[in-house]
């Protein structure tokens, strides 16, 4: 089955991008960025600090609190080559939080650069830890596509792997802000709520908010709540096919606590997301609750949300309340107090939003998936909000201004 969304050209999704108008660095004060602000098709702007101005009242506000980790390894051979290992997503053990607190050894898909250099043999580096140096090793196991498996081992029993990457790992920012990462990054490129570590990649909208504004949004009553989606390499990946049918959506890991979708589900119709992935993250629970819907007994891998679902199960007749029913019904049935699954969603114009009702995010890359999201929220008016930001000087991309769509 083919549907009108998949048939989607990609081409339709591009504008003039000059360089200068992407953000190499952020501004001094994160809350003095530009925001713009979209309703009912009506495009105005103001300064970031002052978004509780805009915020409708007794809206539930979701931030994503993944936290990026220094995911960058660099090695150099006997033979002076340099190569890059790049930890994508945990394979033994599978879980985040246990991974980066084993000691001895672990397992990550990684991409590696410089690879043609990286034959065959054992990849090793010196690491200082707490005033002693540690042996880390990088071996090779197998190939799968364009990443591959890698297995670290390393000789400090204390030492765990988040330290390691602490000591070692160099913070990946975005490809496209060509420049190296400064010490800068390691503080600018976290939101200031960042808490669960496993992002290679920040959820950027966030950047903007300082403990200021998030005082401005207690006071004036509006709910703050979590969630958590590690952000994948494949969120800079561009939509290489011609139409949209094409392309593959990377699997992003998401954890979502009991109480939060508790408290998601008494706030049906005043939820705003904050960024894309927050958007992704709540948008799949519905799917998460058609699933169990018709599989109330589904395996963890059963519940990870398919790229096209939302487009064969449009016409289910769940409700947002009953699908995150379904989820609360699920955790007591497991004895659990969070839901962790991944999710695939791809949203793109012809999706029917079902628990987002305004999204907090950035300006966005041209042919990109996040583009397609933004004009599914806006029914097709992205260029008048795209245009309007290039006339006014908007900054661009990771680390450039914001907007408030409504």
């Amino acid at each position: 089955m083919t549907t009108k969304t998949q048939q989607i050209r990609i081409e339709d999704f591009d504008y003039p991008l000059p360089d200068e108008r992407i953000a190499k660095f952020p501004l001094p004060k994160r809350d003095e960025s530009k925001l713009l602000l979209y309703k009912e098709g009506k495009v105005s702007e103001s300064i970031f600090k002052h978004i509780t101005d805009y915020l409708p009242e007794g809206s539930l506000m979701v931030f994503n609190n993944t936290r990026v980790i220094q995911a960058r390894l660099l090695f150099q051979k006997e033979t002076g080559a340099r190569i890059e290992v790049f930890c994508l997503e945990p394979v033994e053990p599978h879980d985040y939080a246990l991974v980066f607190q084993q000691t001895g050894r672990c397992r990550w898909t990684c991409l590696v650069g410089n690879l043609k250099k990286w034959k065959e043999g054992v990849l090793k580096k010196e690491v200082s830890f707490g005033g002693e140096t540690v042996l880390l090793k990088a071996e090779k196991l197998q190939t799968c596509g364009d990443s591959h498996l890698i297995e670290f081992t390393w000789d400090h029993p204390a030492c765990t792997f988040a330290d390691l990457l602490d000591a070692a790992g160099v913070l990946p920012i975005p490809p496209y802000l060509n420049r190296e990462t400064e010490k800068s990054d390691l503080q600018t490129y976290q939101t200031v709520y960042s808490k669960i570590k496993g992002s290679v990649a920040a959820p950027t909208a966030g950047l903007h908010f300082t403990p200021e504004v998030l005082a401005a949004i207690d006071a004036r009553g509006i709910g703050r709540e979590e969630l958590t989606l590690h952000v994948g390499a494949g969120t800079f990946k561009p939509v290489k096919s011609e139409t949209i049918e094409g392309h593959e959506m990377h699997t992003e890991f998401i954890s979502v606590r009991r109480s939060s979708i508790e408290r998601i589900k008494q706030n049906l119709g005043q939820i705003i997301a904050v960024g894309t992935t927050s958007v992704r993250t709540l948008e799949s629970l519905y799917y998460i609750g058609v699933t169990l819907a018709s599989n109330p007994d589904a395996t963890a891998e059963e519940l990870v949300v398919k790229q096209w679902m939302p487009y064969e199960e449009a016409n289910n007749g769940l409700t947002a309340d009953e699908a995150l029913q379904k989820i609360l019904d699920y955790l007591d049935r497991q004895g659990a107090d969070k839901l962790v699954t991944a999710t695939r969603i791809i949203i793109a114009p012809g999706y029917a939003f079902k628990i987002v009702r305004g999204i907090v995010t950035n300006f966005h890359q041209p042919k990109s998936t996040l583009l397609l999201l933004i004009s599914a929220f806006v029914k097709g008016d992205w260029r008048n909000i795209y245009e309007y930001a290039l006339a006014h000087d908007f900054r661009f991309l990771s680390y450039g201004d914001s907007s408030l769509l409504l």
